[in-house]
């Protein structure tokens, strides 16, 4: 993601440092190089000087910071966001590392990162116009996010459900009803019935939110009422059937 900083001609100032750098490589002198090559749009050379330094000062965190820079000016976003996050780690509060770090994650979509890198800025200085103005355009675009997402998918409440048995809809589940079969005053499936109603709210709760571990956990509580209920109706139908009167 370059940003196609302002080149000045600082041709002689680079050869100075470069000299220097030249006759003491062991010298810090390659961060101002680096920078004097960031400066005149030489974003490459600059990459070559700050690898080179940190070889010989590892973990030093203006080095560090300014090739995190230098990455993503020449489009190795990947590259400049691992170091600059290795930087913060460090340095928490490195405004330079955050202010790179803020765009690399709102180009990459990943906006909740970026906010934290605007909230790290603005915490340090909460006038700075720049992660002010980033955070603002962040925040419309989540919040535009939210209210455009898709509703949940609904669920067909008249259809009967594959894995029901008598056909028990969603819709009484959810409704709270729970009537597995018609109650013909035998109150032997009362304690099913009252199953089936405690479960509608979990159910309801479930189809809200939406989530998979949610969902799992009703459809196994489901799934034990429902062989509960096969297995009392394999013991209904082996009982005596009552009398039926007949008119003479």
């Amino acid at each position: 993601m370059a940003s196609g900083s302002k080149k000045t001609d600082n041709s002689a100032e680079i050869d100075r440092l470069a000299l220097a750098l030249a006759k003491e490589p062991g010298s810090k002198v390659f961060i101002s190089l680096a920078e004097e090559y960031g400066k005149a749009g030489r974003w490459e050379e600059a990459v070559v000087v700050l690898e080179d330094g940190l070889k010989t000062y590892p973990g030093f965190i203006t080095a560090m910071v300014a090739l995190g820079r230098a990455y993503e000016q020449v489009n190795q976003p990947v590259k400049a966001k691992v170091i600059l996050e290795e930087a913060i780690k460090v340095s928490p509060d490195n405004l330079r590392a955050h202010r790179t770090l803020a765009k690399l994650y709102a180009t990459q979509g990943a906006k909740d990162a970026a906010i934290r890198s605007c909230n790290a800025i603005l915490a340090v200085n909460s006038q700075d116009q720049e992660a002010l103005a980033l955070r603002a355009s962040l925040d419309h675009a989540v919040t535009k996010e939210h209210v455009s997402a898709p509703n949940q998918p609904t669920v067909d409440s008249e259809k009967p459900q594959a894995d029901c048995p008598g056909g028990v809809s969603m819709s009484s589940v959810v409704g709270g009803t729970a009537q597995v079969i018609e109650n013909d005053g035998d109150d032997h499936l009362a304690p099913i019935r009252q199953g089936f109603a405690e479960c509608a709210e979990p159910v309801a709760a479930a189809l809200s939110l939406g989530t998979q571990e949610t969902s799992k956990t009703v459809v196994a509580r489901l799934e034990q009422w429902l062989h509960l209920i096969q297995a009392r109706r394999r013991d209904v139908s082996g009982l005596p059937q009552p009398v039926q009167k007949t008119s003479v």
